[in-house]
């Protein structure tokens, strides 16, 4: 019997070693958790047998329990690198349109090719949906979708009205080229850049050239308007006059000028601009000056950045100057935490142990707050599992030489007739 007994307490400190070993294995892992090996003894009793005769039959391994006590953090600058300060897992799917949901310490989040959202083995984070205004318009973990990134916010609108004043300098002289040519400044006096969109949406610059005409009174200039390498006309002259009386008062022209319709280059559909010259345009003995610019239409804002706030709401930003709410971050929690089955690569399983996952957001009842540009550490603590090692090794020597006495005792019986 000694010899099984010995064996019983050989095997549970080769257990626990094993048990220390991974854990030190995984010291660097980002979400990990730890675990520690619990016995029980072995005792063979019997109702005829008397409680001052029983004799224990060794050990036996109870369990590996996890200990699920928080890991240190460390910073990050990625906003979608997440650590839970507290309680709660992150809610994952392996498969996009899968119903299985695992779940994670591990917040280190990033965007796969197609805008999702995901962790390093490719599943996919779980948030709540939002409406437009960001409010959450479901609860649940059956409801929860996976976060995906949108590339572009808003609706194209092309540019249809362009309007400018100007302040133009009455000691300009005439150019000395007579024939206007974009390409040779002294064919001009002045030129503008308006930021204009064309029907897809895409910014495009429009370029209106000054050109001085005549001096005195009145005073002309013609202003010859491109987009990009286009020219604009207006019932078929390139250019518009501009007049200006003898007290630099502008006196044509009186309203907005009708361009001819244009497509500029990329775009897929031809536009009209109307092109208003201000009332308070002047010719003055000052500079060359644009008072006011101004320009309608609307561009596709382009995905600029992406932030989590506490509260687990996910924020994109747009090149258009739109922000957008995406989703709140689902939190899940569980009755055992220590009953969930180990999946590896940091995730766990629900089981029958565990209970049921209690789901929530990041701050409420039960869960831990969120905090992004954070990632958590494993919870090993080196110190305190090389001196467990240390002991688990001194519980094997032990049990060994307890064999070892075993089988001297049985060879020397074995002996006694010899």
């Amino acid at each position: 019997m000694s010899f099984y007994t010995s064996l019983s307490g050989l095997t549970a400190a080769q257990t626990q070693m094993s048990t220390i070993s991974h854990n030190l294995a995984n010291v660097d892992t980002n979400g990990f958790k730890k675990s520690v090996t619990e016995f029980a003894d072995v005792i063979a009793s019997s109702v005829n047998l008397s409680p001052t005769m029983m004799v224990g039959a060794g050990t036996m391994v109870k369990g590996n329990v996890q200990q699920f006590s928080q890991g240190n953090f460390i910073q990050s600058s990625s906003a979608l690198d997440l650590a839970i300060s507290g309680d709660g897992f992150f809610a994952i799917k392996p498969q996009l349109n899968g119903s299985n949901v695992n779940y994670t310490r591990n917040g280190g989040f990033k965007v796969d090719p197609d805008h999702y959202v995901t962790d390093a083995q490719g599943d996919y984070l779980q948030v709540y949906p939002v409406d437009g205004s960001g409010a959450v318009v479901a609860s649940g973990l059956d409801q929860a979708i996976s976060l995906q990134l949108p590339a572009t916010s808003g609706t194209p609108s092309p540019t249809q009205n362009v309007g400018m004043t100007v302040n133009m300098p009455s000691s300009a002289a005439v150019p000395t080229t007579a024939t206007f040519d974009r390409f040779d400044p002294s064919s001009y006096n002045q030129s503008a850049q308006t930021t204009v969109y064309d029907s897809a949406g895409n910014p495009q610059t429009m370029t209106t050239y000054f050109k001085r005409e005549t001096t005195g009174a009145p005073s002309t200039w013609s202003a010859y308007s491109f987009i990009g390498d286009k020219p604009l006309t207006t019932g078929g002259s390139d250019h518009i006059t501009l007049s200006f009386d003898a007290t630099g008062a502008m006196t044509a022209p009186t309203g907005a000028t009708t361009f001819d319709p244009i497509t500029p280059a990329g775009a897929t559909a031809a536009q009209t601009i109307n092109f208003t010259l201000g009332a308070a345009s002047a010719q003055t003995p000052t500079a060359f000056n644009i008072t006011s610019r101004s320009a309608d239409g609307a561009a596709i804002g382009q995905l600029q950045g992406v932030t989590v706030d506490g509260d687990g709401m996910v924020k994109a930003s747009f090149s258009n100057g739109d922000v957008k709410s995406l989703g709140k971050v689902v939190l899940a929690n569980f009755t055992n935490p220590a009953g969930l089955r180990q999946l590896g690569d940091s995730t766990w399983a629900a089981t029958g142990i565990s209970g049921a996952p209690m789901v929530g957001s990041p701050g409420s009842d039960g869960f831990g707050n969120l905090m992004s540009s954070t990632i958590e550490r494993s919870n090993v603590d080196i110190t305190e599992e090389l001196v467990s090692l240390i002991a688990a090794q001194r519980n094997f020597q032990a049990n060994a030489k307890a064999l070892d006495t075993a089988s001297q005792i049985s060879e020397t019986i074995f002996n006694i007739r010899s």
